[in-house]
């Protein structure tokens, strides 16, 4: 398959390692002055390479011609230092998708900045990812994302540790009520500045929440010494638990040390409550930045209908909708769902319903 530019790069490697399909992608910012795979790229690339055996990989020498002919999923044990330019989260996401349909437990330990403002967070994808994948099926002791040394941008630092088990194939789901909130749980971090900070982020924070309601906690995590990375900095990550087991997430990070106008912690806490606010009133099963996630384990699920309620898609997901498409020939039905009378006040909502692609773990043996 042929694809051009650089972007939506990570969908296409990972769909291409699930389906065993070959990719040729020309172009990659052939017009910048600096044209090329980027250095985080790059970084991913071997992080695929880690998890596969048998992947062929031709880079052109100007890089802007990737070909990669995907080998088989192994897992076990691996450790990879991810590139700063960019934070764990982005190579976890592509991990969570992978990870069931190795042959081996997959045991990652990630290097790098743990929060930045461009990427998911590792606390984010810990609180809203992890619940989903149970609801898929893949559980038991295995399924685990530790934050064992916080990293900030730019110089990063940090270190995760991921596990995960694998399953022979993944259970359909039927998730089409996301019922009523029940409580709010978050993470106030600050590491390299006062411990204040993080108190003064719960307190703002709490501040704009108490009135939506009032079972809140927000723990406050400050890591010293080594455990603290090598660059200064805060922030906020929220999650909002409903009655049905659904989980919506939140999250701001300070901006990185010498870029942009920097950002008080009060502002900070407020800004991250209102994004949370903002995302329950979207609504769905589902928040927004685990929408890919959800949806590729339902196109590789048992053959069977599965259907999950959504908030309005991102583009991210909508071209993600397209790849599926094109590697593993699935369509999704999309019904629009307009609010009901005693949700007046949320967004447009989403149906999407598949029949799932039979996709089995030919690694992994019957039991």
């Amino acid at each position: 398959m042929e694809f051009e530019g650089c972007s939506f790069f990570r969908q296409r490697l990972v769909l291409s390692t699930l389906s065993g399909k070959r990719v040729k992608i020309r172009n990659i910012r052939s017009k910048d002055d600096n044209p090329g795979l980027r250095d985080f790229e790059a970084s991913f690339i071997r992080l695929l390479d880690k998890v596969t055996n048998g992947t062929r990989i031709e880079i052109n020498q100007t890089g802007t011609v990737l070909f990669y002919q995907p080998g088989l999923l192994l897992g076990g044990s691996v450790e990879h230092d991810c590139n700063v330019q960019r934070s764990v989260g982005y190579y976890l996401e592509a991990l969570l998708m992978l990870a069931p349909f190795m042959k081996n437990p997959l045991k990652a330990v990630l290097t790098g900045v743990t929060n930045d403002p461009t990427d998911p967070s590792v606390d984010l994808l810990k609180t809203t990812a992890v619940p989903l994948m149970k609801r898929f099926g893949i559980d038991g002791e295995g399924l685990d994302i530790k934050v064992v040394k916080r990293g900030m941008a730019p110089g990063g630092g940090g270190e995760v540790h991921f596990s995960c088990p694998v399953r022979r194939s993944m259970k359909p789901i039927q998730l089409t009520e996301p019922g009523k909130i029940k409580r709010i749980r978050g993470t106030a971090f600050s590491v390299r500045v006062s411990p204040q900070m993080a108190n003064r982020i719960v307190d703002s924070a709490r501040s704009v929440l108490n009135k939506f309601i009032p079972d809140i906690y927000i723990y406050t995590d400050h890591m010293k010494g080594a455990n603290s990375g090598k660059s200064p900095g805060f922030g906020l990550t929220l999650v909002a638990e409903t009655v049905n087991g659904t989980f919506l997430g939140a999250e701001v990070v300070s901006t990185p040390q010498g870029q942009g106008n920097p950002m008080p912690p009060e502002d900070l806490g407020k800004s991250c409550a209102k994004r949370l606010l903002e995302e329950i009133y979207r609504g769905g099963c589902v928040d927004s930045t685990n929408q890919s996630l959800s949806l590729l384990y339902m196109t590789l699920g048992q053959q069977d209908v599965s259907k999950v309620l959504l908030g309005p898609l991102s583009p991210y997901t909508i071209e993600f909708l397209r790849h599926i498409r094109d590697f593993i020939q699935i369509m999704f039905k999309m019904e629009p769902q307009k609010p009901g009378e005693d949700e007046r006040k949320g967004g447009d909502k989403v149906l999407m319903t598949c029949v799932g692609a039979g996709y089995s773990n030919i690694s992994k043996s019957l039991k």
